[in-house]
């Protein structure tokens, strides 16, 4: 058994005794009840200056090492999302490339890839033309790489909107520009402050109206919507009266094992940040569904719930540290660094029980390593 000591409550440390890893299966088969992307985080080079406002330097080894972990479990990777720091130091050409080089590797091995589109190379719009010419050229970047399109929120088009109007006029222009069916894209402001009131409105219920006939109107556009509230209410409120054939793509890292497994009428299908730190037990889960194996569906998700709430606690747009953390003590990355300087976003004590969480799930696959890494930190930190 491996064992470290850990801070304890009320000071000093403790022996904590890990557990042995999962045994996880591949799947043999694409998922049949489910389609499921994992939105994954870029590592960063750790000899690149990637301090904040730097450009980001992208160890390319590691970060597409790690989209081959995510396909041999079955899940689809959505490429160059806010998981991959999209608005918190990753810049337009390292988006730009990794997009062509994820698209790349993904069709080397069959892999299924979706790509965020947005207008984050805009600087100084003032229309919203400007806006619309900027999801024009991510969006052609995203088909030349041979991605399918997610059509991100804009923080761009949130600044300029002066209501519901703005939003609709935008997306009328940039949907029917699009060579296949896209992903939408609705990320809640506790994922980006600059998105409140997203969709012309700080009443959801209202916004939902908004979106909903926005996608009814171009449903032969529209793939599916990703929706990132964390709130499961409003999420089942969307996908009970989206147009057949659209699918509800959860961003609900706080509800998704109840999501995915639906309640008979109605289902979501997964686009998940969490599942980039999960993805050999929500690729478990997700071959129990095909199964119809409930039990093996929960054994599987359960333990995950804890990680994923504790990851994406408040504030909730630095749970990117967390997923690159998980990586780290993984042994998916050499180092745990990240574009921006954003390790340093997360307390000791939340990386700790960050650590906690992951080894009660049995996602460590080297516990010895992880140990290792755990106890690295801990003395640089100057608590051992």
């Amino acid at each position: 058994m491996t064992t470290i000591q850990l801070p304890a409550d009320g000071g000093g440390t403790a022996t904590y005794t890990l557990h042995e890893p999962g045994v996880w299966t591949k799947p043999a088969a694409p998922f049949e009840s489910r389609v499921a992307f994992a939105a994954a985080h870029v590592v960063a080079d750790p000899l690149g200056d990637n301090t904040p406002g730097a450009p980001a330097v992208v160890d390319w080894d590691s970060t597409l090492a790690f989209r081959h972990h995510l396909w041999s479990y079955g899940l689809g990777v959505a490429e160059a999302m806010d998981t991959a720091q999209r608005g918190m130091g990753l810049d337009w050409p390292a988006t730009h490339e990794l997009i062509r080089r994820s698209a790349a590797e993904a069709a080397s091995v069959g892999g299924r890839i979706a790509a965020g589109a947005g207008t984050d190379h805009l600087t100084g719009a003032t229309s919203l033309d400007d806006v619309v010419s900027a999801y024009e050229m991510q969006l052609a970047a995203v088909q030349d790489a041979g991605a399918q399109a997610i059509i991100m929120a804009s923080r761009q088009l949130a600044a300029l909107a002066t209501g519901p109007d703005d939003y609709r006029a935008v997306y009328d222009r940039v949907l029917p520009q699009a060579g296949s069916p896209v992903i939408l894209h609705w990320l809640g402001p506790m994922f980006d402050p600059a998105l409140s009131g997203y969709w012309g409105t700080d009443d959801v219920d209202v916004a939902i109206e908004h979106v909903l006939r926005l996608i009814r109107d171009h449903a032969d556009q529209i793939d599916g919507v990703k929706v990132s509230l964390l709130d499961d209410a409003y999420e089942k409120t969307v996908r009970a009266h989206l147009p057949s054939g659209v699918r509800l793509y959860t961003g609900d890292d706080f509800n998704y094992p109840e999501l995915i497994r639906g309640d008979g009428a109605h289902h979501s299908d997964a686009l998940l940040g969490i599942f980039a730190a999960i993805a050999p037990a929500a690729s478990a889960a997700l071959q129990a569904l095909d199964a119809k194996d409930d039990d093996a569906y929960d054994a599987a998700f359960t333990p995950t719930l804890a990680l994923a709430r504790h990851v994406f606690s408040a504030p909730t747009y630095y749970y990117k540290a967390g997923i690159a953390f998980l990586s780290w003590l993984s042994g998916f990355q050499p180092g745990f660094t990240m574009v921006g300087g954003l390790q340093s976003a997360r307390s000791l004590p939340h990386l700790v029980e960050a650590f906690r969480l992951a080894d009660s799930a049995r996602l460590l696959p080297d516990p010895e390593l992880a140990a290792s890494r755990m106890t690295m930190l801990l003395k640089t930190y100057g608590v051992l």
